[in-house]
């Protein structure tokens, strides 16, 4: 489970390796291989090295307990064949690089604190005696069969933690055992068994991991200041909760049987709507885990980047846009938990009721889009779609609770809704729905029309469409969201990679559309992008690189998505 952001990161030598800090275990051997595996159906990692001398394993994991308040990390090394040393290396950086540090302690346990505002501090904990350098820690070991050395890194908070001994005895022994039960235990309630059962638990466990378990809230990445280009700019902070990206997730959960997690989200959501006052009466379209709202932008002058990829920033600006379609994700995320998860109240209803009334007195304006542009604000395709949803979903759920919603109203601006899209922007000249009102540029997003049931997969205006988006986005299996190099503007500088959540969802549109063996191809080929651990960024670069932030909830859930709608057009197929 992803443990929520209390404090500014610490290790961050992917942007900065000789500024970043890191926390690193290797072998001291000259030549060797590895390979990394996640333990089956958990979250435990296992990087294995392999040596003329030797082969050693680490295995990481953080403890799931519920009642362990501080976030732990746990690294145990063990020789299965063989004698290797290794070194140990701990050499944190506080408040993203900015904030020197104390360190005091003992061979066995050394405790690190900031001296930045934000007062982190957080033990190192170990089996094998450790040697204070400066303000760094480091520790030189021999491993031999049948031998163990231990690592916990626990945050530090007002609560009094264990003492070491006993902190590294419950974490080594019990602590494993328990996280790899809960991840199987977890994994296990899904209800999908169809194709791809390896691949879908696995995008299942990485949403759940960007899920935080103390407020229900799922963020869009782990990680911030990756790029979509080696040496580009674009280089954002994705740790946020999206109202978008976390009502797709619960959707994902929802399909999977995955209740409790979509049961939390609208917990969340419903304290959000609680929180917005007078002055601002409708959700922005992101938070932060706890649902604070302040996400200023800032930039990191002092660290050079992911291979010199600059600027790198936190925070993200983008909070403050105006951005319509997250009222659509959430209303169908609202019908499907009330469809298949629990009834949702009358309470809850009348609080979402004011973000329905606001689509409707709203949904012509203009705004950013679900690509969040920031040279201009347009009459989007996707953001006028959303706003469809928004309002189909709400009379469905008004109408399954027979609650007293004026439903009348709303099906008659969904209607008018259906109309505008249907007509204006429709480019007759390309045969496709474009990515704005009058404008002649294509965008991946068309393909959400079938997939959130805008339009039947086989209308000729959608069969043509799809053929558009062939000629122009796809080579291959991989699918650009719009071509910057093709007229797309998005006022923003460089170029980018494929969007691999826009292959997904052009697989299944395939499959929808009666392409189901080319919808099946391209799903398997796609899969082979995924790296060692079955793990997706947000884009793909020309020689399959991961580019962004990594791992990418969107890309996961769309992955999800594309399966299960593939694997039932197959079963009929057989049937």
């Amino acid at each position: 489970m992803f443990y929520p952001v209390r404090f500014p990161t610490i290790f961050a030598s992917l942007l900065d390796a000789d500024k970043g800090g890191f926390f690193q275990i290797r072998p001291e051997v000259e030549e060797m291989d590895h390979k990394q595996l996640y333990l089956p159906d958990t979250t435990v990692l296992l990087t294995r090295f392999l040596s003329e001398q030797g082969v050693a394993e680490i295995i990481d994991f953080m403890p799931t307990k519920s009642e362990e308040k501080n976030c732990v990390l746990v690294r145990s090394v063990v020789a299965p064949r063989g004698v290797m040393p290794f070194r140990m290396s701990c050499t944190p950086r506080f408040d993203y690089a900015r904030a020197g540090h104390t360190v005091s302690g003992n061979s066995f346990e050394v405790t690190f604190t900031s001296l930045g505002p934000d007062q982190t501090a957080f033990r190192l904990l170990s089996t094998v005696p450790m040697t204070i350098e400066g303000n760094d820690v480091f520790a030189e070991f021999t491993i031999g069969e049948k031998q163990e050395a231990h690592f916990v890194l626990e945050a530090l908070s007002a609560d009094a933690p264990r003492e070491g001994r006993e902190a590294l005895s419950f974490y080594t022994t019990a602590s494993f055992h328990s996280t790899v039960n809960y991840w199987k235990d977890w994994i296990g309630k899904s209800k999908y068994s169809g194709r791809w059962l390896g691949m879908i638990n696995r995008s299942a466990l990485t949403l759940k991991l960007l899920t935080s378990h103390q407020f229900g809230s799922a963020v869009a990445a782990a990680t911030f200041g990756l790029p979509p280009v080696i040496g580009g700019s674009r280089n954002w902070d994705y740790r946020y909760t999206w109202i978008r990206d976390a009502a797709f997730t619960m959707y994902a959960f929802l399909r999977l049987g995955l209740m409790e997690e979509a049961g939390s989200f609208m917990g969340w959501i419903e304290q959000e709507l609680d929180e917005i006052t007078e002055q601002n009466e409708t959700l922005q379209l992101m938070y932060k885990l706890d649902g604070s709202s302040e996400l200023d932008e800032l930039t990191l002058p002092h660290l050079e980047g992911y291979e010199k990829s600059f600027p790198v920033r936190i925070g993200n600006a983008a909070y403050s846009q105006f951005q319509l379609d997250i009222y659509g994700e959430l209303i169908d995320s609202i019908y499907l938990y009330n469809k298949y998860g629990g009834p949702v109240t009358w309470a809850f209803w009348q609080k979402i009721e004011k973000q329905i009334e606001f689509v409707v007195n709203n949904w012509q304006k203009p705004d950013h889009g679900i690509w969040e542009v920031r040279n201009q604000e347009r009459e989007f395709l996707q953001s006028r779609i959303m706003c469809w949803v928004a309002l189909d979903r709400a009379i469905r759920v008004a109408d399954q609770r027979s609650f007293p919603s004026p439903v009348d109203r709303w099906r008659k601006v969904r209607d008018e809704i259906y109309l505008d899209v249907y007509n204006n922007f429709w480019n007759e000249e390309l045969g496709a729905f474009v990515q704005s009102k009058g404008s002649d540029v294509l965008d991946a997003a068309a393909l959400l029309m079938p997939l959130v049931r805008f339009i039947n997969p086989y209308e000729p205006r959608w069969l043509s469409t799809l053929q558009a988006i062939e000629r122009e986005l796809v080579t291959d299996t991989l699918v650009y969201r719009y071509r910057t190099d093709r007229g797309a503007t998005d006022g923003l500088s460089g170029e980018e990679g494929t969007f691999s959540m826009c292959t997904f969802w052009y697989v299944e549109c395939l499959a929808r559309s009666g392409y189901v063996e080319k919808a099946r191809l391209y799903f398997e080929k796609m899969l082979g992008y995924a790296n060692h651990l079955g793990l997706f960024a947000e884009q793909l670069g020309h020689r399959g690189e991961h580019l962004g932030n990594f791992p990418q909830a969107f890309t996961h859930l769309g992955l999800i998505s594309a399966a299960i709608e593939l694997n039932r057009k197959l079963d009929e197929r057989k049937t």
